[in-house]
């Protein structure tokens, strides 16, 4: 009895499922009805949910690369603005050094100019007595004759010979070679020491027209002219 309820429990169960089976197959393949129309739209709704996340998630990648984009652009921007702030320093930067550059040769040019200037200043005076050494050393005669043509040659009148005359008369006779042996005075002139007049020519131990010249040198700018070293020499005996 007990086996007979279990078999006909289990044919029951296998029909049951049979027909479960054959309802669902039947609802698949049924073209309407509520539980075809049911599912058409579950899976339509579930179709349009994906489109929806797809085309959320490709909105969310575009506005990810845009940021992207924007911060690429921003950079290239700034680099840009640095390079350009470097090449106007580096502009100025050159500016300014070859101003400076400019300055100080503009700076040595001058100074070159005033050291020019000032060499040919100091050497005025030379070439005035090396311009008139060669009428000194050219004149002839005696050496009271040569000192006679001298005498213009220092603005001074032929009238100063009265007084130049006697002043190296009493001093050295007119000799060249004259020395004095207590003070070592030398030459027409009386030089002390005799050496003083190298600034008139290196022949002045023996040359008459180097000793007077030296000597009127001397006169014009201690005295003023023959005359007035002649009176100082009256007075005091030496000049």
């Amino acid at each position: 009895m007990n086996g007979k309820r279990s078999r006909l429990i289990a044919i029951a169960a296998a029909g049951t499922v049979t027909v479960a089976t054959a309802i669902s197959a039947a609802a698949l393949t049924l073209p309407s009805g509520s539980a075809a129309s049911s599912a058409g739209a579950a899976s339509a709704h579930l179709v349009v949910d994906n489109r929806q996340q797809a085309v959320a998630q490709a909105d969310t990648m575009t506005a990810a690369q845009r940021l992207v984009q924007v911060d690429q652009a921003r950079y290239l921007t700034s680099q840009r603005q640095t390079e350009s702030q470097l090449a106007l320093a580096a502009k100025a930067a050159a500016a300014k050094a070859a101003a400076a550059k400019a300055a100080a040769q503009q700076a040595a040019q001058q100074a070159a100019q005033q050291l020019a200037a000032q060499e040919q200043a100091a050497q005025q005076p030379a070439q005035e007595v090396a311009a008139q050494q060669p009428a000194a050393s050219t004149a002839s005669g005696s050496p009271e004759q040569i000192a006679q043509a001298m005498l213009s040659q220092f603005g001074w009148s032929s009238s100063q010979f009265s007084c130049l005359q006697p002043l190296w008369e009493h001093e050295s006779g007119w000799n060249v070679s004259a020395s004095n042996p207590s003070s070592g005075a030398y030459g027409i002139p009386q030089a002390l020491p005799g050496s003083k007049m190298a600034s008139a020519g290196p022949d002045w131990e023996t040359d008459a027209a180097t000793q007077i010249r030296w000597g009127l040198e001397y006169i014009q700018g201690t005295y003023g002219s023959p005359c007035g070293a002649w009176g100082h020499e009256e007075a005091d005996g030496w000049y």
